[in-house]
């Protein structure tokens, strides 16, 4: 019997999207970008979530960028988000990934309005007609639909579904859904739970800080899930002041100043995302200044 492969497990990081100065994209240094994460021990990445501000690209900025990633690192690494407000533009979405060479994508439920569990159900089914395994992604605090656990069991039993970055933040959630879905890879989807998740039983990362820090937070995920938690736990106290920014609204900026700061490409982000208040920018530079001085970048 062959092992299933399951190529959402391990560190995959949503990546942020350089822009040039005009705030088109940058490919060439997206694929750089891409390619420096899995140099650094990070197992893929995630283009078009919401921290790749995919809801502010063309549609072919956006299958662009899925390319560029597969052309940097190889299609079984990439697993693009495939949200979009309707399903048969979503289902269009997981098939360009497929044709694309990926793996698996990345799916939100519908979020233009606060969809019932019917119409959840309905939309998870019409993506996974596109042959290509889903990844369900709960982010009820933006999308005001909560992937609750009956509902992701549900998903998962009808096949839809083999695995949910979870964003809730409520950790006592996991061990419901490894009672009624055992098969259902459970994915940190907030790195300030990252710890918590991990200690559940979680079997991967939708990471946003490794953009900036991927060395030391793939060192904290493997501590994690290892049940190292002497070195795991220093290692999150040490990075929890960046790492609770990715629950934040402005966790797109604070990320891309968190890498300015390193010395990757950050940068701006495409309106109607603002730059950070002054004593929000001074927060995530000197937190990230902190991390750099414990040699953690």
């Amino acid at each position: 019997m062959t092992v299933e492969h399951r190529p959402w497990r391990g560190v995959l990081v949503a990546t942020a999207l350089p822009l040039n100065d005009d705030l088109t994209v940058d490919h060439d240094k997206y694929a750089e970008h891409c390619a420096w994460l899995v140099e650094n021990g990070c197992d893929g990445v995630v283009p078009n979530g919401s921290l790749g501000e995919y809801q502010v690209l063309t549609p072919e900025e956006r299958a662009r960028v899925v390319e560029t990633a597969v052309a940097a690192i190889g299609g079984a690494r990439v697993m693009p988000g495939v949200a979009a407000y309707g399903s048969a533009e979503s289902r269009r979405w997981a098939e360009q990934a497929r044709d694309a060479g990926c793996t698996s994508v990345m799916l939100l439920p519908p979020n233009a309005y606060r969809a019932d569990e019917r119409s959840v159900l309905a939309h998870y089914e019409e993506v996974a007609r596109a042959g290509i395994p889903v990844v369900a992604y709960n982010n009820p605090i933006d999308t005001k639909v909560d992937l609750v656990p009956e509902l992701l069991a549900k998903l998962h039993g009808e096949g839809y579904i083999r695995a949910v970055k979870e964003f809730s933040g409520d950790v006592r959630r996991a061990y419901q859904l490894a009672e009624l879905a055992p098969e259902l890879d459970l994915l940190i989807g907030a790195d300030d739970v990252l710890l918590e998740l991990a200690v559940a039983g979680a079997k991967g990362w939708v990471a946003g800080y490794p953009n900036a820090l991927p060395a030391a937070s793939v060192e904290l995920y493997h501590a994690a899930v290892d049940g190292d938690l002497g070195t795991a736990k220093k290692l999150y106290e040490q990075l929890h002041p960046l790492l609770r920014w990715d629950s934040k609204v402005e966790f797109v900026q604070a990320i891309k100043l968190s890498m300015d700061i390193v010395g990757r490409p950050g940068g701006r982000c495409r309106p109607p995302r603002m730059p950070l208040l002054s004593e929000q920018e001074a927060a995530v530079r000197s937190a990230t200044e902190k991390a750099v001085a414990a040699g953690l970048a």
